[in-house]
């Protein structure tokens, strides 16, 4: 049986995901499961909640094992799931968000591309790049899939930057088209479908039933679908350019020039766009720990049924040699035509004992590779950026940023980012 090691296992709630569908999946369930976090109170809450899974789901079969030394939680790994957050919400996202305010730029997640984004890609991704050297030193053929944003800035440098084998997986695209059609009242059965593009701006390029094209029906309800809700953004796109986007219309709006606009306050209300949503939900989740740990921690009839989280079918996959399907996030090796080779972009992927191939998907319709380009730009640069510390990238791709643009002059924003740089302090490497 593998040895799977959790970075960032003092994330519970995922953990309990990610791990517990781990317990319950054959090929996996007499695994070694090591478990690092800096922080060690919430790592021992962990490490209670999985050995009550492992004996009320599991029979005990788990080796759990929680480590604070990360070389030797990574010693011998197979594979190694990354979720941590750098610098946390206290202080450095509350940083991303507060500072940009005093410039008049607002938010909603700020944690993929944006001035946000891009401020936590920086101090991420040294981090990363520590993961990998230790991994090169103690596990260097272990499969390292990231969870950790922004996913195609830090899965895009550790591909660049290293030899370990990384993909980077997210929980948008297992729900796009069942969200979709089930806020519009269609019946989700039988349904087939096609996600390709970047990370939480892929595109659902097709979806039928019995080989039928559901768009021309789902454009006719989501027109008629006037009450606000939470996908008026994604609707709206989807009227402009064709096609529904994956990820929700609070990140969406914020990498599009088009909806939070100081001088159109009035956006904000017609596309229900929840301004600092991440903050607020971060806020709530530290209020609702305590009631939550009695749940998951200190709960001794603790259960777990497995969730569509892709870590344990691919390491299914790897370990039984059954295929199976997922939409991941791999470097472009002439998979999407029509988008830079040096971008991360997410498609299908094949996974088993050989590892995951990713499937070629050609050229995107070009609107869409359009609205894909004005990411990636952002993406590369801050890359640049960090694998070479140089700051006028950081600078560049503030300027590139649509958003960003679409608010402020050029001085502002060379501004904001040496605000951003001081506010940061220690949490980001030297830059020159």
């Amino acid at each position: 049986m593998p040895k799977i090691t959790f970075l960032g296992a003092g994330s519970t709630v995922f953990a309990k995901n990610v791990l517990g569908d781990c317990l319950l999946t054959p090929a996996l369930n007499s695994s070694e499961i090591a478990l690092y976090d800096i922080d060690e109170q919430r790592l021992k809450e962990s490490e209670m909640m999985l050995k009550n899974l492992n004996k009320n789901c599991n029979q005990n079969r788990a080796k759990i094992i929680p480590y604070t030394d990360r070389i030797e939680a990574l010693r011998g790994a197979d594979y190694v799931i990354n979720a941590v957050q750098i610098g946390g919400y206290e202080p450095c996202t509350v940083i991303d968000f507060e500072v940009p305010k005093k410039y008049g730029l607002r938010q909603t997640i700020g944690d993929t591309i944006g001035i946000g984004g891009i401020f936590r890609a920086l101090r991420t991704i040294p981090v990363m790049l520590d993961f990998a050297r230790d991994m090169e030193k103690v596990c260097p053929d272990a499969w390292f899939l990231n969870y950790t944003n922004p996913m195609s800035i830090v899965t895009g440098a550790m591909l660049r930057a290293t030899n370990i084998k990384t993909v980077g997986l997210c929980h948008s695209v297992q729900v796009c088209a069942s969200g979709l059609l089930e806020g519009l009242g269609m019946s989700t059965e039988n349904i087939q479908w096609k996600i390709a593009g970047i990370n939480h701006m892929a595109w659902l390029l097709e979806i039928t039933r019995d080989g039928i094209d559901l768009y021309p029906e789902i454009k006719r309800r989501a027109e008629k679908r006037k009450t606000p809700h939470n996908d008026m953004v994604r609707y709206e796109i989807m009227k402009r350019f064709g096609y529904y986007i994956t990820e929700s219309s609070e990140h969406l709006a914020e990498y599009l020039p088009y909806f939070i606009k100081s001088k159109y306050p009035e956006l904000i209300e017609r596309f229900n766009i929840p301004l600092d949503e991440y903050p607020r939900r971060c806020e709530a989740q530290i209020k609702g720990w305590e009631s939550m740990r009695e749940e998951l921690v200190n709960n001794k009839e603790l259960t777990h049924s497995r969730s569509n989280e892709y870590a344990s079918y691919i390491m299914e996959a790897m370990e039984t040699n059954q295929a199976f399907k997922i939409v991941a996030n791999v470097m472009n090796t002439g998979l999407i035509t029509n988008l830079p080779e040096k971008a991360v972009v997410e498609v299908p992927c094949l996974v088993d004992n050989s590892g995951i191939s990713p499937c070629y998907v050609g050229d995107l319709p070009e609107q869409l590779a359009a609205l894909n380009r004005t990411n990636i730009n952002v993406h590369i640069l801050t890359i640049e950026a960090a694998l070479t510390g140089k700051k006028e990238y950081i600078y560049q791709a503030a300027l590139m940023d649509p958003h960003t643009s679409a608010e402020l002059s050029i001085d502002e924003i060379i501004s904001l980012c040496d605000d951003l740089i001081e506010a940061h302090g220690d949490w980001l490497p030297e830059f020159y």
